[in-house]
């Protein structure tokens, strides 16, 4: 069974406007009506969220079922990740040459994952963090590498739901308006 999310990461908010970048999305999917504004126990791993709005099918390409559980907004230098699996691969920023971490058959490609698990520390550690590609040899800012089925993010801003329907394309660029046109990228996952 498992309980799924889908986090909305803000790509381009800084350390110094997470917070204020948190409260105009916030505010804006209140007076939608997607989520309430108190807080109440409906998130999984936090004491607090804000629970599904009166409109939250607003939100959704279709409604298969009503939300469970909320929304909880995540502020501060995060690594965002899909919960379950691990990535299969990257591609460089550069090059677009992928960096494999596992064989056809899925057996893992020794030492291949090292250098991202170092750069991922770092960056959790400092904001700041480079990978050299096994193909071209440059170093890759660590967040601007892609992920095989979006399985990282790496920022100081996430809305995170859990148990939602899939959201409509609508609402995403809604949302993004929200924070200002900036960047974002959804991603999926399962605990």
């Amino acid at each position: 069974m498992g309980n799924y999310f889908q986090t909305v990461v803000d790509l381009d908010a800084t350390h110094a406007d997470a917070r204020t970048l948190a409260d105009s999305g916030l505010d804006w999917l209140v007076r939608e009506g997607i989520v309430r504004a108190e807080l109440t126990d409906c998130v999984l791993g936090a004491p607090s969220g804000h629970p599904p709005g009166p409109s939250w099918a607003k939100a959704v390409g279709q409604e298969d079922w009503e939300p469970s559980d909320g929304l909880r907004v995540e502020t501060g230098r995060t690594v965002f990740n899909c919960g379950q699996g691990e990535p299969r691969f990257a591609v460089c920023p550069h090059c677009a040459g992928r960096a494999d971490f596992y064989t056809d058959r899925l057996e893992e490609i020794e030492g291949a994952w090292e250098p991202f698990s170092e750069a991922i520390s770092d960056w959790s550690d400092t904001g700041s963090a480079a990978v050299a590609c096994p193909h071209c040899r440059r170093p890759g800012d660590l967040t601007a590498w892609t992920w095989s089925d979006d399985y990282f993010a790496f920022g100081y801003l996430g809305f995170e739901f859990w148990d939602w329907p899939d959201f409509s394309p609508g609402f995403l660029e809604g949302l993004s308006r929200a924070l200002g046109g900036h960047r974002t990228v959804l991603m999926e996952g399962k605990l």
